[in-house]
C-alpha cells in the first residue's frame, strides 16, 4: 500500500519549490516519483502530431521524488508522516500521525 496516492494534497518540502501544495495528478511508482498539480512545471518543445497538431511549446508539470514531498494533514494542512492501521472490519487506512485523523474515508 502506498503512503502517497493519486488524488492527494501534498506539500513539498524540499527543492526550489519548498513550502508549495498541491494535488497528485499521477505517481510513478517504478522511479519512486509524483507529479503534483503546479509544481516543478517545465517547457517542453513539442513537434505537430495527433493531439497537438499545432506543435511548439507546452508547459507541464515534471515528476518530483517522493522524498521531497509530505501528504497534508487534513485537519491542520501542514506536513505529516503516515501511518497505516487495520480496522475492525479488516480495512488497512492510512493515518496522518500529526492529527491522528483517518485519511482513507
Amino acid at each position: 500500500m502506498q503512503r502517497i496516492r493519486s488524488g492527494d494534497e501534498v506539500v513539498v518540502i524540499a527543492g526550489k519549490h519548498k513550502g508549495r501544495r498541491g494535488k497528485v495528478l499521477r505517481v510513478v511508482p517504478e522511479s519512486d516519483r509524483v507529479v503534483v498539480q503546479g509544481v516543478n512545471v517545465v517547457t517542453k518543445h513539442v513537434k505537430p502530431g495527433k493531439e497537438n497538431p499545432q506543435g511548439g511549446i507546452v508547459k507541464r508539470e515534471a515528476p518530483v521524488h517522493l522524498s521531497n514531498v509530505m501528504l497534508a494533514d487534513p485537519q491542520s494542512g501542514d506536513p505529516t508522516r503516515v501511518r497505516f492501521q487495520v480496522l475492525d472490519d479488516g480495512r488497512k487506512v492510512r493515518i496522518a500521525v500529526k492529527s491522528g485523523e483517518q485519511i482513507d474515508k
